[in-house]
């Protein structure tokens, strides 16, 4: 049973929710406020803005490490320093240039990096399926003759070519990483 409360009563337990949920609603915007007055953002730390790595100067601007090859402008959620060296080789970023390019991917940071620095190179993309894989949907069935970008898990990094398949394959942490690895090795800068 409910104990029968006066009206005083139930005001002065209404007023003191109230001012519970208000402090805790103070407490929680002041902490976020510290901390992202606090946080580590990378302009800050001391991590230097403009690297010369190879004979290629990347400039950190906005969240990405920028690099100017020639007309064209390519960003990087890491640079070459923070990447891992995957010995290979690759074909370079002339054999792309113009043509279209496939992607299967599990993997959507990884699948941005190449978007983002290969889109201004490529005639178009589109997901596609290799021949061989069973895959979902109603996406075109290509081969290794066809510039063809796929992105997978496996507890192994490597980055693979055969024929104009590339096989970038990595944990799911480090794929956005091995995306990269895969640019600076296409752009040359590895």
């Amino acid at each position: 049973m409910r104990k029968i409360m006066s009206r005083e009563e139930e005001s002065n337990k209404r007023r003191r929710n109230q001012f519970i949920v208000g402090g805790i609603l103070i407490a929680v915007m002041i902490f976020s406020t510290l901390g992202f007055a606090l946080q580590d953002n990378g302009d800050s730390s001391g991590e230097d803005t403009k690297i010369n790595y190879n004979g290629y100067e990347f400039v950190y601007q906005n969240g990405l490490w920028i690099l100017t090859k020639g007309q064209a402008t390519f960003g990087f959620t890491y640079n070459p320093t923070h990447v891992d060296d995957i010995p290979g080789q690759v074909k370079t970023l002339d054999n792309y240039a113009g043509k279209p390019l496939y992607i299967s991917s599990v993997s959507p940071a990884a699948e941005q990096e190449i978007y983002r620095n290969l889109d201004q190179v490529v005639l178009r993309r589109q997901y596609a399926c290799l021949e061989g894989e069973n895959c979902t949907g109603d996406l075109p069935i290509k081969t290794c003759q066809d510039n063809f970008i796929i992105i997978k898990e496996d507890v192994v990094n490597n980055i693979i070519q055969e024929n104009n398949c590339v096989y970038i394959i990595g944990s799911a942490s480090d794929l956005p990483k091995m995306a990269d690895e895969f640019l600076f090795k296409i752009m040359g800068v590895e």
